[in-house]
C-alpha cells in the first residue's frame, strides 16, 4: 500500500483535490440552485434530480471544457513553438527525447510500439487524441446543460424554449465558454513567462535555482 502512495503520490493528491471540490460544489450548488427555485415560487428539488439538472451539468463540464481546451493546445503548440528561458519550453539549441522516432529495441517498451503500423501512429499521437475527446465531450456537455438551465428558466417565465440550433449561437453560451477559456490561456501564459524569472526549489516546472534567465528547458 505504501508502494502505492510513493509512486502515485501525485496523481492521488489530485484526484482527492477534485473529489473534495466536486462535492463541495455539488452541495452549494444544490443549495443556491433550491434557492433560486425558491424565489421564483417553484418546489426545491432533491440531490438526485439536481444531479441531472441544467444547471449542475452546465457549471460542471463549463470548466472541464477549458481545462482540457487548455492542455490539449498546450500539449500541441509545444511541439513547434519555443519560449527562451521558460521552463515549459523545449530547448533552442538540441533535440530532445521527445522528438525522437520510438525505438523497439530498449526494454520494457510499450506494447503500441511493438506492434508497429497503425496502432503505433495513434500511440505516437494518443496523449493529444485523449485531450481532445475529452474537451469535445465536455463542450458537448456544457451546451447540453446550459441549453437544458437556459430552457428551465425561459419555462418559468412563460417564454418560448429555444432549440440546440438557436442556443449554439447565443452570446450567453459563447459568454460562458470564452469566461473560462481566457483564464486558462492567461494561466498557462504566466507559468511560461514566469518560470523564465522566478524558481521554486524541488519542482519539476520549474529550472534549477542557479540557473540563468536565459536557459531553456529543465
Amino acid at each position: 500500500m505504501k508502494k502505492i502512495f510513493t509512486e502515485n503520490g501525485l496523481s492521488i493528491a489530485f484526484i482527492l483535490l477534485f473529489l473534495i471540490s466536486i462535492t463541495g460544489q455539488f452541495f452549494a450548488g444544490h443549495k443556491e440552485y433550491n434557492t433560486e427555485r425558491a424565489e421564483a415560487g417553484r418546489t426545491s428539488v432533491n440531490y438526485s434530480e439536481y444531479l441531472s439538472s441544467g444547471h449542475f451539468i452546465e457549471a460542471t463540464f463549463e470548466n472541464w471544457e477549458s481545462e482540457f481546451l487548455q492542455m490539449a493546445l498546450f500539449v500541441v503548440l509545444t511541439i513547434f513553438l519555443r519560449q527562451k528561458g521558460s521552463s515549459e519550453s523545449k530547448a533552442f539549441d538540441k533535440k530532445e527525447a521527445v522528438d525522437r522516432e520510438p525505438s523497439r529495441l530498449h526494454r520494457h517498451v510499450p506494447w503500441p510500439v511493438k506492434a508497429g503500423g497503425w496502432i503505433l501512429s495513434i500511440y505516437k499521437h494518443s496523449l493529444t487524441i485523449a485531450l481532445s475527446l475529452l474537451f469535445l465531450i465536455s463542450f458537448a456537455l456544457h451546451f447540453y446543460g446550459s441549453l437544458k438551465d437556459e430552457n428551465e428558466q425561459r419555462i418559468e417565465k412563460h417564454k418560448p424554449t429555444e432549440t440546440a440550433a438557436q442556443y449554439i449561437s447565443s452570446s450567453k453560451f459563447w459568454f460562458e465558454s470564452f469566461q473560462n477559456w481566457q483564464s486558462e490561456f492567461l494561466s498557462v501564459f504566466a507559468i511560461i513567462s514566469l518560470s523564465v524569472f522566478l524558481r521554486q526549489q524541488g519542482s519539476s516546472q520549474s529550472k534549477p535555482v542557479d540557473a540563468p534567465n536565459s536557459e531553456t528547458g529543465e
